[in-house]
């Protein structure tokens, strides 16, 4: 490629990078994956790769990105923000549209994939490129949302109780939740449904209903008026 002046300049690496996030055990974590190749071999880093020509868009190139190199499936996926420079990759300048995705932990245990390592966001991460900058980016804009949308239902898992969502809510915001409030906004959201005859027993405590996302919500944000 040459530049105005006759300059032949470098190629422009265009990849996609993919913070997927998850709760266990009451902690947000990200999954890394150890490269393969120079730069960085054997580093942990963000799953990503290279947009292909065949890739119907940017996001369609991330959720195949994060299917080949997971085995994971999404049920969300949200665009970013793009990290360019001519200082963020070794090999030269290059651009990278970022997405984070959300799923349950029993999704990521169901997957099976032995390379997928876990790790606190709430822990020093020493991550290759800038993708301690895009997992911070991430990690604020979950926590921000939290407040008033329906994005934490995608970290509850397919089935959950209220008190279990109440808690997924509490951890990403890091504060405690009235019951009662909080039960009203949920009716105000009116995405979830119970699942019929579904009931978890909690030692001593009568039987709590299970619930789900109504299907129409299943891949779209809920947003509240007011935050919670």
């Amino acid at each position: 490629m040459a530049g105005r002046t006759g300059a032949k300049v470098d190629q422009i690496i265009c990849t996609v990078d993919v913070v997927l996030l998850t709760l266990k055990e009451d902690q947000l974590m990200v999954a890394l994956l150890k490269r393969n190749r120079e730069p960085y071999k054997n580093v942990l880093a963000l799953p990503g790769g290279y947009i292909h020509a065949e890739d119907m868009d940017a996001r369609d190139a991330a959720l195949r990105v994060l299917k080949d190199k997971t085995g994971i499936d999404t049920p969300y996926l949200e665009q970013l923000a793009t990290f360019s420079g001519p200082a963020r990759d070794p090999r030269g300048w290059s651009v990278s549209i970022a997405y984070y995705a959300l799923v349950s932990i029993d999704v990521i245990e169901k997957s099976g994939h032995p390379d997928v390592a876990l790790k606190s966001v709430d822990q020093p991460l020493n991550l290759p490129f800038d993708h301690k900058t895009i997992v911070d980016t991430a990690v604020a804009r979950l926590r921000s949302k939290s407040q008033y949308s329906s994005l934490p239902c995608y970290l509850a898992g397919e089935n959950f109780t209220l008190p279990q969502l109440q808690r997924v809510y509490e951890v990403l915001m890091g504060e405690s939740l009235n019951k009662v409030s909080f039960r009203r906004k949920m009716t105000e959201m009116d995405m979830l449904e119970p699942v019929e005859g579904a009931f978890t027993s909690t030692g001593a405590h009568r039987p709590a209903q299970l619930y789900q996302l109504k299907p129409e919500f299943r891949r779209q944000l809920t947003l509240l008026e007011r935050g919670l």
